[in-house]
């Protein structure tokens, strides 16, 4: 690779720690705040285990919680969301749980202080996929992850819209993106990601892993995101099979650095490093219930599969995070032994490995899902040297399948 780049990333402060949270009321004084929501959904929200140790956090900085997130992340959701920040007059977010109360605390962030009405928000959202961010600027975020799929260092989220809400005519999948919502502080503790249940925790952590894996081959990879994905898939690889132990300690291990190393630099303000499996995991989830995680797991094989046979991938690399010794192997032998790794992750998460899985998907639905993967804006970050097909992607799930 070219070793001419430019790397512009400026994430907010990490924190690390068991009980870390302990200490959310000095990094909102950090921020000049005085009142912070918690968002996040009805099931976090009635978790004594996780909000106890925030509220306690938090102290007198707590103004309120907002419950009222769903995966859909629905814009009328963040309506709400925008709606309860002005009558609770708060100035900071406190986001709590998987990447959809992050991403439904971002669109809040964004529309609480703008000062155009929600019709024409909406509006402007159904034309072009894309939540409006005003000049002022969004309410300060802090994110407090309670799973592994690696959505926190991020300055994009997901965002959609139903007719059924009354504000859109017709369904729009889409996002909000601007480097002002990266969160100002992240919070990773052990002690609250294990209070999530196991089995969403591994379909999440599956979502994170592929992070890393993608950002080595990305178009618009650097030695800065070489350095962190290589070293946060080296740990994952070797931790997240303790995700299926029974022990109570496992965040104790290697998967909370290794989940925040694979996501470091993915989420820049020229862009971001993922592309091919993650543009899969859209396709499939804009078509089925299917969890992103387990989409994942069940085409990334297939997809790394197509990438190493028309492309290099950067498998020396990806070979070096799975301790993959290339001097015994051939290039295309090497290409078999990683997908077989990243398989072996799969299998250890008790993840399926098969389409066919998926109860509300049939396989006359793959057309329509390789179409929806080939036009996802992901699709740009592919390697040079890849140039897909919606008949070669088809093709891709057909194995998968």
């Amino acid at each position: 690779m070219d070793t001419a780049y430019r790397f512009e990333y400026n994430p907010g402060i990490i924190r690390q720690g068991r009980n870390c949270v302990a200490s959310l009321s000095d990094e909102l004084a950090g921020l000049d705040c005085e009142r912070a929501m918690v968002v996040c959904g009805q099931t976090v929200g009635s978790t004594d285990a996780v909000m106890d140790p925030i509220t306690d956090g938090l102290g007198d900085r707590l103004a309120g919680v907002f419950d009222e997130t769903t995966p859909k992340k629905r814009l009328d959701t963040v309506f709400d969301g925008a709606r309860r920040v002005d009558e609770l007059d708060v100035d900071a977010l406190v986001a709590v749980g998987g990447g959809s109360s992050l991403d439904v605390a971002k669109g809040i962030s964004a529309v609480a202080p703008a000062e155009a009405d929600e019709d024409t928000i909406a509006e402007q959202f159904a034309a072009g996929g894309l939540l409006p961010v005003p000049d002022d600027d969004p309410l300060p975020v802090v994110a407090i992850p309670t799973t592994l799929a690696g959505a926190d260092l991020s300055i994009l989220g997901g965002i959609t819209a139903s007719p059924s809400s009354g504000l859109v005519e017709k369904p729009v999948g889409g996002g909000i993106m601007d480097p002002r919502l990266m969160p100002d502080v992240l919070c990773y503790d052990p002690a609250l990601l294990e209070t999530t249940p196991r089995e969403i925790l591994q379909a999440s952590a599956m979502n994170g892993f592929d992070k890393g894996i993608e950002s080595l081959y990305a178009a618009n990879a650097t030695p800065v995101t070489d350095a962190a994905a290589v070293r946060g898939l080296s740990l994952l690889w070797d931790a997240l099979p303790t995700l299926s132990d029974e022990r109570e300690s496992w965040a104790s291990s290697d998967i909370l650095e290794g989940i925040v190393l694979v996501q470091y630099g993915i989420s820049q303000p020229s862009g971001t490093t993922l592309s091919l499996i993650h543009a899969f995991g859209h396709g499939l989830t804009a078509h089925s219930d299917v969890q992103q995680g387990a989409a994942h797991a069940m085409v990334a094989p297939a997809a790394l599969d197509y990438l190493f046979e028309h492309a290099d991938g950067r498998r020396e690399l990806l070979a070096r995070a799975f301790d993959i010794d290339t001097d015994e192997y051939s290039r295309e032998e090497v290409a078999a032994a990683i997908i077989e790794e990243v398989e072996s992750v799969r299998d250890a998460l008790g993840l399926p490995a098969q389409l066919r899985d998926v109860e509300d998907l049939a396989r006359e639905d793959l057309d329509a899902v390789a179409e929806t993967t080939m036009n996802d804006s992901l699709m740009g970050n592919c390697p040079p040297d890849l140039d897909p097909t919606v008949d070669e992607l088809r093709g891709v799930l057909d194995s998968a399948w």
